[in-house]
């Protein structure tokens, strides 16, 4: 059985969220939203590892946003690229999945919730990360 928490990465340009498994690889939840300025991916990495090595992260599933036509777009170019350096400073090789309609699941859900925009923006991004680390966690049942 594997051991360790799983985190979950929702990537932005702007924000990226941060979700976090127990221990027993059972529940997913919201941890934190990494800001940055889309350029210097120093900043965002060393925060994530930083959080990595606080709570006992052992794998970590990256959102990659690809495209419905199989294409590589940009963002999903520059997520591999976050993804590479965060292995180097982690040294954990992140696993990358499609989180293509995960921030609309999230506003949604947050929407239901009779939470508002303003309110919603603040949490988004952590929430989508919790969605793609869920998806993952029962990938793996």
């Amino acid at each position: 059985m594997d051991q360790g928490r799983v985190m979950g990465i929702d990537f932005g340009m702007r924000h990226i969220g941060v979700a976090l498994s127990d221990v027993l690889r059972i529940t997913a939840t919201g941890y934190e939203t990494v800001d940055w300025n889309g350029r210097d991916v120093d900043k965002p990495v060393d925060r994530i590892a930083q959080i990595v090595k606080e709570t006992g992260v052992t794998e970590i599933v990256l959102g990659k946003p690809s495209r419905t036509d199989g294409t590589k777009s940009e963002s999903e170019m520059k997520a591999e690229a976050f993804g590479e350096h965060l292995e180097e400073v982690t040294g954990i090789k992140p696993f990358f999945r499609d989180e293509r309609y995960t921030t609309v699941i999230a506003s949604r859900m947050l929407h239901e919730n009779n939470m508002n925009s303003k309110k919603q923006k603040k949490i988004i991004d952590r929430v989508a990360a919790e969605i793609i680390l869920r998806e993952y966690l029962e990938s793996k049942r």
